[in-house]
């Protein structure tokens, strides 16, 4: 196993070629060649201690410890405001993009700090690409928005096309969108151009792809269809999803973190990590009463 574990190394690499990047993250993240079957067995890719997160003076998180493994599908859950988003954007340091945000404890991302002060975020976003809760297709074509970011990353023009249709079959729209390429992305249907999102996520090769409500605008036969994306592309990609729909989080990940709200010692609301198990156990034998009052449907 290639040893894996400096950031820092990688990211002064690229600066000096952009073209020894690609193998770089390939190295780093042999997709698809261990069993999901035992978490114990499976490689880390996310090691949480002890993280509280703030926004100024507000504590939106509060001492969250977990593990997050290679190559399956991690669900987080809770009620609103219990700090599920910021937990999921913590991991690709999208909240050091909103002022006053910051975080104590400590992540790391195959064994490298990713709040080093030395880690770049740009590289840490490269790696850890993120799909949002709605739709947001550049105002470009189809082409376009997977090619984008390749090449930004400085992939040759004769290797783009490759790029999107791999992406785009990847993301279960090849099919559909072959024949246009050149339109408008804007015409395509809410699934769509959420599945093109996700094309466009992993174009650049990530490690780990994060995803917050991804289905939560769209209808249930476009819910479906990404559903079952989620489930193929585990396989290549370890993926961490946040959402409200518990059954959806029962039918596709293999762990599951249940979140809720506290009130701190001094009265404030703050996100807590109640439990973290396989999802099975999480909605059949559940260890904590707040979980089990949550999926049943007794709070929420």
């Amino acid at each position: 196993m290639v040893e894996t574990n400096n950031l820092n190394e990688s990211a002064r690499e690229e600066k000096k070629t952009t073209i020894s990047l690609s193998p770089t993250i390939s190295s780093m993240a042999t997709r698809g060649d261990e069993s999901t079957a035992d978490p114990s067995a499976a490689e880390v890719i996310f090691d949480v201690e002890k993280l509280d997160a703030f926004y100024g003076d507000f504590k939106a998180l509060s001492n969250v410890s977990l593990q997050v493994y290679k190559s399956q599908v991690t669900a987080f859950i809770g009620p609103s405001g219990c700090g599920k988003s910021t937990f999921l954007r913590c991991f690709n340091r999208m909240n050091d993009l909103i002022e006053g945000a910051r975080v104590e404890g400590t992540i790391k991302y195959r064994g490298a700090d990713l709040y080093d002060e030395e880690v770049d975020p740009v590289e840490v976003r490269r790696r850890i690409g993120m799909v949002f809760q709605k739709p947001n297709p550049f105002p470009k074509s189809i082409f376009e928005n997977v090619a984008y970011g390749p090449r930004l990353s400085g992939l040759k023009k004769s290797k783009l096309a490759e790029t999107v249709e791999k992406s785009l079959r990847r993301s279960a729209l090849w099919d559909e969108v072959k024949d246009r390429l050149s339109a408008s992305a804007y015409g395509l249907s809410g699934g769509q151009q959420q599945r093109l999102c996700i094309a466009r996520a992993i174009a650049v090769q990530p490690d780990v792809v994060l995803m917050d409500e991804p289905c939560s605008a769209l209808d249930p036969i476009a819910t479906a269809r990404i559903e079952e994306l989620i489930t193929e592309l585990k396989s290549e990609y370890t993926i961490v999803i946040v959402t409200h729909n518990m059954q959806q989080a029962a039918r596709m990940s293999d762990q599951t973190a249940f979140f809720s709200v506290a009130l701190d010692s001094h009265g404030s609301r703050t996100g807590e990590l109640v439990e973290f198990d396989k999802t099975e156990t999480i909605f059949t034998n559940p260890n904590d009463s707040r979980t089990e009052a949550y999926i049943t449907g007794r709070v929420g």
